[in-house]
């Protein structure tokens, strides 16, 4: 009958169209293949940041417990002096082991752990976090932070006891102290694409600073002469941190042995 489409004609076109949606489909494929691997040319990072820490329980617990061992301690050493005919702080001794027992004891090791928790908090205030990310890196000590854009960092790696973050002209971004595992921080920089060093690359280039060293910036041996005084007087931390950092804005780059200051100017 005309107008009306055969059995065999249907399923042509079934079939066309069906191989007409398999062609969209293929064509589709590759640029959500393309969309899950990033795009050409750019490193394939973990999404998320890492984020390392000294443990907050850990430190507690451990310096909670130390202090108490400790003030027990204290109490024993007081019972031992008291029977000596002379001795240092015997008076303090004698006042201590005439409290009688258990509250002697208890008084002991709690004051102790309080002490114990004193320090901890301390040594978490001063301990460094470091954040590293695909695009930046961020140093938290103190309760300050600093952030780093990735492409201004050249070099990371551990000077000592420190962190040390490089520019591209070898210039000092940061330098902090640092008692995190240096293994994991080598395997958090690396996987996010930073450059690590095991070492300063720079080390035989610092000299060390005496009274009117020559070849200085301007201005530069007055501010090592106040750094020096800062090291030297307890407390003075963050001074020195601070005359560092003014150091770091004339090109000067420096480092600290046993408060001895060494120096050295960026390349060019």
């Amino acid at each position: 009958m005309t107008g009306v489409p055969s059995l065999a004609t249907l399923r042509a076109a079934q079939q066309i169209s069906g191989g007409g949606r398999m062609s969209v489909d293929m064509q589709k494929e590759p640029d959500a293949r393309a969309g899950r691997e990033g795009r050409p040319n750019e490193p394939n990072e973990p999404n998320e940041p890492t984020v390392l820490a000294e443990s907050t329980w850990g430190i507690l617990a451990l310096c909670v417990v130390a202090g108490a061992v400790a003030g027990e301690l204290v109490r024993l050493l007081a019972g031992w002096l008291v029977t000596l005919r002379w001795a240092p702080f015997k008076g303090p001794a004698e006042l201590l082991d005439s409290v009688p027992e258990p509250w002697v004891s208890i008084g002991a090791v709690t004051v102790g752990a309080l002490l114990g928790l004193f320090a901890a908090l301390v040594l978490l205030h001063e301990s460094l976090a470091v954040r590293v990310s695909g695009r930046c890196v961020v140093l938290t000590i103190r309760e300050q932070s600093q952030e780093f854009a990735r492409d201004k960092i050249r070099l990371v790696f551990p000077d000592g006891k420190q962190l040390v973050l490089l520019g591209h002209h070898s210039e000092e971004l940061a330098r902090e102290d640092c008692g995190l595992d240096k293994r994991r921080l080598a395997d958090a920089f690396t996987e996010h694409g930073y450059a690590w060093a095991d070492a300063d690359p720079y080390s035989a280039e610092f000299r060390r600073w005496v009274p009117g060293t020559p070849g200085l910036p301007e201005g530069a041996n007055a501010l090592f002469k106040a750094r020096e005084k800062a090291l030297k007087k307890e407390g003075d931390a963050e001074d020195a941190r601070e005359l560092r950092r003014e150091l770091a804005r004339l090109g000067v780059v420096v480092r600290d042995e046993d408060k001895r200051q060494y120096w050295r100017l960026p390349s060019r």
